[in-house]
């Protein structure tokens, strides 16, 4: 199973510092919708402290938590890849703390200087492949306990 990363302590110390120019902190009370599913993706997170609810809209009404995140975790991965939308909503379910960052600025940094680019890239690429793997996990679970299954 791959392990679960921190963005910003996944990076070597001088891109880290060089991203880190780039960002901005920000606080989002409880309950802040911080992005919805299908808005545009333009910024990202690394949360510093607090914890957010990444959700799925099932219909109008319901929405089903697909992932919790804490501190040193990143929340959005939607402003890399085309079409740029976000793929879940995500919600501070408590208060959070988090160093933003803007997409458009980011991508120029990684245009400029590609050494932080490609190591930006491996680190997201890690982040959602352990998300990945974790999720598939979970619904195996739930399938065997539906289907009586021991794992």
């Amino acid at each position: 199973m791959t392990k679960a990363i921190k963005l910003l302590t996944a990076l070597p110390h001088h891109q880290r510092e060089h991203l880190m120019t780039l960002a901005r902190e920000v606080y989002f009370p409880e309950d802040t919708r911080i992005f919805e599913s299908g808005g545009h993706a333009d910024r990202f997170w690394v949360i510093r402290s607090g914890a957010v609810s990444l959700d799925q809209r099932l219909n109008e009404v319901q929405r089903v938590t697909v992932a919790g995140l804490g501190a040193g975790d990143l929340l959005g991965w939607s402003w890399l890849f085309p079409p740029y939308e976000w793929d879940f909503g995500a919600l501070a379910f408590t208060p959070v703390r988090a160093y933003e960052f803007d997409a458009a600025t980011v991508l120029k940094v990684c245009e400029a200087d590609t050494a932080l680019g490609l190591s930006l890239v491996r680190c997201v690429a890690e982040v959602l492949a352990h998300r990945l793997e974790t999720t598939r996990g979970q619904l195996m679970e739930q399938y065997a306990m539906r289907r009586g299954f021991v794992l």
